[in-house]
């Protein structure tokens, strides 16, 4: 089978004061993605999102359901954000095939069947990055390249964090239940993201670093604002925010990073804004 899955159970940020740097990263780091000729999830007991990746080569990939579901397909109760960050390839849905670019994204509704992923070509096979949430009902799907997305200039380059926010699945742009998505970009000489940093304790995140150079890095700062925790981070890997924790970063050069959320709310601005100078 191709397809294989972890589960990670939620911590209350006491307990995470006590880990060392080992369960830090078990706890929290998702380091299994990209990984050609298979689809990785991990399932997480927040807000039960699931984070994962598929890489088809010569032969394309079927989206199962996993266990933890219990359900007769993968979108039984469940909506589905994809963004690919590989060579071209295709999403085929219930029969319907949409053609995704290097860093298009397609959201997919609930109740569809059948999902597969194929490159065009197997020596530059497509990346899929996945995210999926609960979901009440059907909404359309929609493929939003990146050109499409709704886009934010933050920050600046004397602060070190101008960056360019691509708004891909959210309101505006896609219709969802809970799921959100988008892409970050900073610009050559900035390498602070999401600062100042924030919590929101109604939704729970999920960030995924790409276009880090070689031997190069970020540190991904989560925790509490007064009690703060660091997990290095190399390109395609992702890292799992509670809605209790910070999420931020600062790397070695410039990067970018998919972000991925879900909850009970769909406000992007819904959040608390944690002071620079208040940050332990």
């Amino acid at each position: 089978m191709s397809i294989s899955y972890e589960s990670r159970y939620a911590s209350s940020p006491k307990t995470v004061k006590a880990y060392n740097t080992q369960e830090l990263r078990d706890e929290f780091l998702i380091d299994n993605l990209m990984q050609v000729g298979k689809i990785n999830l991990t399932y997480s007991h927040y807000d039960r999102y699931i984070a994962g990746s598929a890489v088809p080569a010569a032969e394309a990939l079927k989206l199962e359901a996993i266990d933890p579901l219990k359900a007769s397909c993968f979108l039984e109760r469940r909506e589905l954000g994809v963004i690919n960050v590989g060579g071209n390839g295709t999403v085929t849905v219930d029969g319907t095939r949409y053609d995704l670019g290097f860093k298009d994204a397609l959201y997919v509704g609930m109740g569809n069947k059948e999902v597969v992923f194929a490159s065009d070509d197997a020596s530059n096979p497509a990346k899929f990055y996945l995210n999926s949430a609960p979901a009440h009902t059907n909404y359309p799907t929609k493929k939003v390249s990146k050109a499409e997305a709704k886009k934010l200039e933050l920050g600046s380059l004397e602060t070190a964090n101008h960056r360019t926010v691509n708004q891909m699945i959210i309101g505006g742009v896609v219709t969802s239940c809970q799921l959100q998505m988008g892409m970050t970009e900073l610009k050559t000489g900035s390498v602070w993201n999401t600062m100042p940093a924030h919590v929101h304790d109604r939704r729970m995140e999920v960030y995924f670093y790409i276009d880090i150079p070689e031997e190069q890095a970020v540190c991904h700062f989560m925790g509490e604002p007064q009690e703060t925790r660091h997990i290095w981070m190399q390109n395609d890997q992702a890292v799992i925010s509670p809605p209790w924790s910070i999420h931020s970063g600062s790397g070695t050069s410039n990067y970018t990073f998919i972000w991925g959320m879900a909850g009970e709310n769909l406000d992007y601005t819904d959040m608390d804004v944690a002071k620079i100078t208040d940050l332990r």
